[in-house]
């Protein structure tokens, strides 16, 4: 259990906070542009193609994704390279992705998960 106690509910901001990132969590290109840019940066164009999506669409994603504070982008050239910022985010995208292996069956109960957040046992 918990050695500390534990809210019986959470106050206003955090329900607000929690409530605002499920909503940026809850669109499936953005969970795979975010599970991407988790295993490092990236730009518009390559994004694109690794999720399937046109560069337009994952651009207002990650315009979406920076203003929410999920990721943050530096430019070069005429390039713009995003990544993502939040190792909490990054656990729960993990425990959602692996939710849905079970789910689907992909992976049995007992078997090691494919989506794990790198630094999972941190506290961050």
């Amino acid at each position: 259990m918990h050695d500390e106690l534990v809210h019986p509910a959470p106050d206003d901001e955090h329900a607000r906070i929690a409530a605002e990132t499920f909503r940026m969590l809850s669109d499936a290109t953005r969970v795979k542009i975010l599970w991407a840019l988790f295993q490092g940066e990236s730009s518009v164009n390559a994004l694109a193609e690794l999720v399937g999506a046109a560069p337009t669409a994952v651009s207002q994603h990650l315009a979406k994704l920076r203003l929410a504070g999920l990721v943050e982008s530096r430019r070069q050239g005429t390039f713009a390279y995003y990544w993502a910022t939040d190792t909490h985010v990054h656990r729960l995208l993990a425990e959602a992705l692996s939710h849905a292996e079970h789910i689907t069956g992909a992976a049995p109960a007992g078997a090691p998960h494919n989506y794990r957040a790198i630094g999972a046992d941190r506290d961050g």
